[in-house]
């Protein structure tokens, strides 16, 4: 065998895997997709199901032309949800105490930085 023989076997190789392992991704963004979609009925999530289960290649094809724009909004929906999540999270952790800002508060009200009445206004606005 010849080095241009055994490349192109490899090329061929990778080639059909790169294939199947797009192919599985498609496969389960789609059954993921079915179950995170609720204007479905269970019915209908079946019968999705059943024939990705028979006719695989064909059916993530119609899936994709039917439902793909949805698909890609519910998607979006979806990131959007968890990024929303995620900052009200991290603000909830990131914050102070209320303690700690009524400290901070009366040390500088105690240095001269702040008046009484900005040291009240701080006050309240942290038990609030």
């Amino acid at each position: 065998m010849s080095f241009w023989e055994n490349f192109w076997n490899i090329f061929w190789w990778f080639l059909c895997v790169y294939a199947f392992i797009a192919f599985l991704y498609a496969l389960f963004a789609i059954i993921g997709d079915i179950f995170r979609d609720h204007e479905l009925n269970g019915w209908l999530k079946a019968i999705w199901i059943v024939f990705l289960a028979f006719v695989p290649f064909l059916s993530v094809l119609v899936y994709l032309i039917a439902r793909g724009k949805g698909m890609v909004e519910r998607a979006g929906e979806r990131a959007r949800k968890d990024q929303e999540a995620s900052d009200a999270y991290i603000r909830q952790v990131a914050t102070a105490s209320p303690t700690e800002e009524i400290a901070k508060a009366k040390a500088l009200l105690d240095s001269g930085t702040i008046s009484p009445d900005e040291f009240e206004k701080i006050k309240s606005s942290a038990l609030v």
